[in-house]
């Protein structure tokens, strides 16, 4: 496709819109993640986001650590609550594989909540869970979520990994930002709204392979690739416990990648519908994954995105898919900040 170019208030203005619906859909080596964080330094989607109380047998309730400016819940923790409470219900040696959901009703930020597992299926070598997630007495999420006791197989293959640039030579969300923020000529308005994406306390560490494409700057294919982790230490644990984070994470930016193609329109509304995932090798969440994420169609102001989630090493660690509600509306041709 032509690439188009936009001014540059245009261009902090995009920055902001983009990075606020990207966390707005709902629904170096030495640079280990043990040589950044002491072992006591956890990550907060384990210490908070992911750390569901128990209320009575396959009941649990979910708290909120970080919320949208949408001022509804973000998809993404509330599909890896979900995954987090059919986990308590299965035994030690089955892993996650795959979870389906659809999300019913915005989530309300100013309540928790309920996780109401139901054990569907315990099989010999697959076991099912349908989880509930609830608010004011209706569901707001509902998934299925399957397990599998580790099978050895002749059949292995995948796709290969993209090749792009190490995570240790781009930079982070944050250092595009102080970028803008350090040019003289910047606005009063944009200074204010680049500060408050800054105070933003999102749980995940990102850096886009390419910035300008990223962010819209320029129109191009509907494929995005950035490097992503969980701020804070989580370790090798529980493998549970990295698909919950991964699923976490797989809600950003997913659904955005359908807008890639089309500068002159922006978000009015999204939505996630559904989202579907399934894990295929062992991973850390809180190593550096590198996520690709490309929308195969758009129409009838739905869009379809897919994702891989690829080791540094690249084995293609996860997959998913998620279907979305996209209303826009053009951007002004002089739009000033």
């Amino acid at each position: 496709m032509a690439e188009g170019k936009v001014s540059e208030s245009d261009s902090v203005n995009r920055l902001i819109d983009i990075i606020e619906s990207q966390n707005s859909a709902e629904n170096d080596s030495s640079e280990s993640s043990g040589a950044r964080y002491p072992q006591d330094l956890r990550s907060v989607l384990v210490t908070s986001v992911l750390n569901l109380e128990q209320l009575d047998i396959d009941l649990y309730r979910g708290t909120h650590h970080w919320v949208p400016r949408t001022q509804r819940l973000f998809g993404g923790q509330i599909i890896g609550q979900a995954l987090v409470a059919a986990a308590k219900s299965v035994s030690d040696d089955l892993y996650a594989h795959s979870l389906h959901c659809y999300f019913v009703r915005a989530g309300d930020p100013k309540v928790p909540v309920l996780y109401q597992v139901d054990r569907t299926r315990d099989g010999r070598s697959f076991t099912v869970r349908s989880v509930k997630a609830i608010q004011h007495g209706q569901p707001i999420l509902i998934c299925q979520a399957s397990f599998q006791l580790l099978q050895p197989s002749p059949l292995q293959h995948q796709f290969p990994m993209p090749v792009v640039p190490q995570p240790e030579d781009l930079p982070t969300v944050e250092e595009i930002i102080q970028r803008y923020l350090s040019k003289p000529d910047l606005t009063e308005s944009a200074k204010q709204g680049l500060n408050k994406l800054l105070a933003t306390e999102v749980p995940i560490e990102v850096k886009p392979v390419s910035p300008a494409q990223f962010y819209r700057h320029v129109s191009g294919e509907p494929r995005r690739l950035f490097w992503a982790r969980a701020r804070g230490h989580i370790g090798e644990g529980d493998m549970k416990l990295h698909c919950c984070v991964a699923a976490y994470v797989s809600d950003f930016a997913l659904l955005g990648t359908v807008l890639l193609p089309y500068p002159k329109y922006k978000a009015r509304f999204t939505a996630s519908l559904d989202h579907a995932m399934w894990f295929h090798s062992t991973f850390r969440s809180d190593e550096w994954m590198l996520y690709e994420c490309d929308s195969p169609w758009a129409g009838s102001s739905r869009g379809l995105a897919q994702g891989r989630l690829w080791r540094r090493d690249g084995v293609l660690a996860a997959s998913c898919s998620q279907e979305g509600v996209l209303r826009v509306k053009p951007v002004p041709e002089n739009s000033k900040l």
